[in-house]
């Protein structure tokens, strides 16, 4: 037994003898002491071998061992890095000149977006907002979607667990009906956010994009007010001269209609744009559905009002001449830093 405590007195002298002069011999010392497979490990297995009398002894000084090593490692790399610190700018040159920073840009959706709400802003349209997961209601029965339409179909609509009630909403006409609800008339609102479609099917198409919609509400509202609204928007926007309706058809709305811009032929870009026609699609449109109204809790024979609504991808895809819509959706850097002062 007095080999086993003579190697350990023998370890104590190294360990306080040790003067590890540099970051990497500290690391030896941290191996050889402190590490996974460190001597003092090894002599631990001896401990059956000592005298029942002086194991408590023994297992003193491994102890004292231990906290020894692991009170110089402490030290000497506190040591180390605050020598290290010291010196970190004796080298710098004062006088070499900085790396130019990284400005970063506004998002072309955002930037769009902005555009058309600043738009609307200026002719008395108030911003509105509302949740993104939806009731049924909201999203459908209250802007008269029939129950066999097939926007409900599970392979568009994107349901929540616990049944058909709960959904992530397909349109921002949820937040329409919320509004109209309320019974604070006159309404004159835009309502931008995200809307969520399961369109995985199409390599082009996401689940999740952009939608900006208009209502205005009020007592002898026309489709004159309609069209001369839209038309302002399309001046403002894209500098259009000229616009034109046709009949389409949306559940919420009714006469309901696609509205085209002109652009010409004139220019390979228009050309390429309104695919030879001169007219480009920007957005469907129509007067509000006496249904709705009703659904709604307003005064159908009272009340008349018009709504409207756009893809903002479309749009930015169409201001700035972006060929594929899954770039705005890649973050790609090089991508995006292209937008700086874009609008």
């Amino acid at each position: 037994m007095a080999d086993i405590f003579g190697q350990l007195n023998q370890i104590r002298a190294e360990i306080q003898s040790a003067a590890p002069g540099s970051p990497a011999e500290l690391e030896q010392f941290r191996i050889q002491y402190l590490g996974s497979k460190n001597i003092l490990k090894g002599l631990f297995a001896e401990m059956k071998n000592v005298p029942n009398e002086r194991k408590k002894e023994f297992g003193q000084i491994m102890n004292e061992l231990k906290d020894s090593a692991e009170a110089k490692f402490a030290l000497l790399k506190e040591k180390f890095e605050a020598d290290a610190d010291s010196g970190a700018g004796e080298n710098i040159d004062l006088f070499a000149p900085g790396e130019p920073m990284q400005i970063g840009s506004i998002h072309p959706i955002s930037m769009v977006m902005n555009k058309i709400i600043g738009i609307f802003e200026r002719i008395g349209f108030t911003v509105v907002d509302g949740p993104e997961i939806e009731t049924d209601w909201y999203n459908f029965t209250a802007m008269n979607t029939p129950e066999d339409h097939p926007a409900r179909d599970m392979q568009d609509t994107f349901y929540l667990k616990g049944g058909m009630e709960w959904l992530l909403r397909t349109h921002t006409s949820p937040v329409q009906a919320r509004i109209m609800e309320g019974g604070n008339l006159p309404i004159r609102i835009i309502a931008p956010g995200r809307v969520y479609r399961n369109e995985t099917i199409s390599t082009r198409s996401h689940c999740q994009f952009h939608q900006i919609e208009g209502l205005y509400i009020d007592e002898n509202v026309s489709f004159a007010d309609l069209k001369q609204t839209l038309f302002y928007f399309a001046k403002e926007m894209f500098g259009a001269s000229e616009i034109r309706l046709r009949p389409s058809f949306f559940p919420f709305t009714e006469p309901s209609a696609e509205m085209d811009i002109w652009l010409g032929t004139d220019t390979e870009k228009n050309y390429r744009l309104t695919k030879g026609t001169g007219w480009l699609e920007i957005l469907g449109c129509g007067m509000v559905d006496p249904k709705v109204l009703e659904n709604c809790g307003i005064d159908a024979e009272r009340y008349t009002g018009f709504a409207f609504g756009m893809g903002i991808e479309r749009q930015a895809l169409r201001l700035f001449e972006i060929g594929d819509i899954r770039l705005l959706f890649e973050n790609d850097v090089r991508f995006l830093s292209q937008f700086k002062g874009a609008i």
